[in-house]
């Protein structure tokens, strides 16, 4: 066998020619038939039988069996010349056949066995190249899996560990000569989100199972981890061995746990603030509403005051009646748009496509009282149509023209501009420009609050609700609110709303 497996080479040129088969058969027959000729000549006696086996052993262990048979057949003719008698002749006696015929057989065996044993050596030689090869195959999967920082391991279908790389031994803490051989669901004290054998079931069905499972190092903390199991069968499609990689995703499994109780909390104080805002509207609608009652008394009994007593009243007293009566004014004109502005936060909104220009006009219809007796350039730009609440939107644009008429009263041109600006594919942005005062830009965040003035009562009239409602308005329909301005140079206020679905305008 030894011999045999240090000359694969040798075989393998007999087993390609022909000629070096036969030849070998020759060969040994001669060479065999000449080591018997010279012992009989100096005196060694039944030594040809064995020189001739010798000889078809090797010709069939290197040649195979055509030429065993071959040397078989020569050996038997030499054997009846040369060593029988009559010698030099070949004939047979009638009572040397059974002799030959057992010499035959024998020598057949020995090459039926040579042969068996011969293709026996050349399977388990060929075994042995193929284990090299897997062994070989194998060692390198193994170096690239330990290469890799992801945790993988195998276990036996008893869940006995065979495998462990270096990705397992830094996650897990263990290193691999502690860890093969132990069962991992103790090793690791795994946690699973349902019953095991569920898992086992879908594994066996579908020949994997990933999800997420708690595991424990080796100093005793908890890791989770994104495990994804693949299932190995042999060639029987027996279940044999179960791959198992695993990815730590402990911080993401804790960001999300912030986040989602952040989330609980933000819903939490969103309803209380919701609930807030509600009371804080009902509570302003409802002061407002009462303080109309004493506030006309006030003012009524001022007027008749007024009517009777000013004939009697010094000038310093009848100012003192006319600023009550304009305090009680002013008073009335808060209630009103404070009222109104409460009423914006419970509406609901009605939204159609209109036509913003012809809204445009009907605002412009509602500010001409204001406007009576000015000079005032208007320019209407091209606008598209808009998808919203027409009423409220009136309102904003009767609030923005309001404004802008107002703050454009010192000039002797007054130039008020309406248009549309570049937007974005979802958005539409709609403008109102004027050359009026203007305001100062580190000011812009008070524009849109309510009660907030940037300019004196005494110069320019006004609540300081107009743009809390505009802003109010057009954040109900999901859009924006703001403005640019430079002292004494004008201003310019943009809203955006969402395009009307299916609109193909641009600005």
């Amino acid at each position: 066998m030894a011999l045999i497996l240090a000359r694969p080479n040798l075989q393998l040129q007999f087993a390609r020619s022909p000629v070096l088969r036969y030849g070998l058969a020759v060969t040994s027959f001669v060479i065999v038939l000449s080591l018997a000729l010279l012992a009989q000549r100096y005196g060694f006696h039944n030594v040809e039988v064995p020189l001739f086996l010798f000889a078809i052993a090797v010709t069939v262990w290197y040649a195979g069996a055509g030429p065993a048979i071959l040397a078989v057949v020569l050996s038997s003719l030499a054997f009846d010349y040369f060593f029988t008698e009559p010698r030099y002749s070949l004939y047979v006696k009638s009572s040397e056949i059974p002799y030959y015929a057992v010499y035959i057989l024998f020598a057949l065996l020995l090459v039926w066995f040579s042969a068996v044993r011969r293709r026996v050596e050349q399977q388990l030689l060929e075994s042995r190249d193929e284990l090299q090869r897997e062994v070989t195959i194998r060692t390198q999967q193994a170096s690239l899996l330990n290469l890799t920082h992801d945790t993988i391991f195998v276990r036996d279908m008893s869940n006995v560990i065979s495998y462990w790389n270096r990705g397992a031994e830094e996650l897990y803490g263990w290193r691999a000569e502690e860890a093969i051989g132990k069962e991992s669901y103790q090793l690791l004290l795994t946690e699973f989100p349902v019953p095991i054998e569920e898992i086992r079931t879908e594994l066996l069905r579908t020949g994997r199972w990933e999800g997420e499972l708690r595991k424990s190092k080796a100093d005793g903390s908890k890791v989770v981890v994104a495990s994804r199991w693949s299932l190995r069968q042999d060639e029987q499609g027996r279940p044999v061995a179960i791959l198992e990689t695993n990815n730590d995703i402990t911080e993401r499994k804790r960001r999300e746990e912030d986040i989602q109780s952040l989330n609980q909390e933000l819903a939490m104080r969103s309803t209380e603030l919701e609930s807030i805002n509600k009371e804080l509207e009902a509570f302003a609608y409802s002061i407002s509403h009462d303080l109309r009652a004493p506030l006309r008394h006030m003012a009524g009994y001022a007027e008749l005051l007024q009517k009777k007593a000013s004939s009697v009243l010094d000038d310093k007293s009848n100012h003192y009646m006319v600023m009550i009566l304009d305090s009680a004014k002013r008073m009335g004109d808060l209630i009103d748009d404070l009222l109104a502005f409460s009423r914006i936060g419970r509406a609901e909104t009605q939204k159609t496509v209109f036509d913003l220009t012809q809204l445009v006009k009907e605002a412009l219809t509602e500010v001409q009282q204001d406007s009576e007796g000015r000079n005032i350039a208007w320019n209407i730009g091209t606008l598209p149509e808009f998808y919203g609440d027409r009423s409220m939107l009136r309102l904003v644009m009767v609030n923005l023209l309001s404004n802008a008429i107002k703050f454009t009263r010192t000039r002797p041109q007054a130039e008020i501009e309406i248009g549309c600006a570049n937007g974005s594919a979802e958005d539409l942005v709609i403008f109102v420009r004027d050359n009026g005062v203007g305001f100062d830009m580190k000011y812009v965040n008070k524009l849109f609050g309510v009660f907030q003035r940037l300019h004196q009562s005494d110069a320019f009239e006004g609540t300081g609700i107009g743009l809390a409602t505009v802003q109010r308005v057009i954040h109900r329909h999901g859009g924006k609110v703001w403005a640019e301005g430079v002292v004494d140079g004008g201003a310019t206020f943009y809203f955006s709303a969402p395009r009307p679905r299916g609109q193909l305008w641009r600005a």
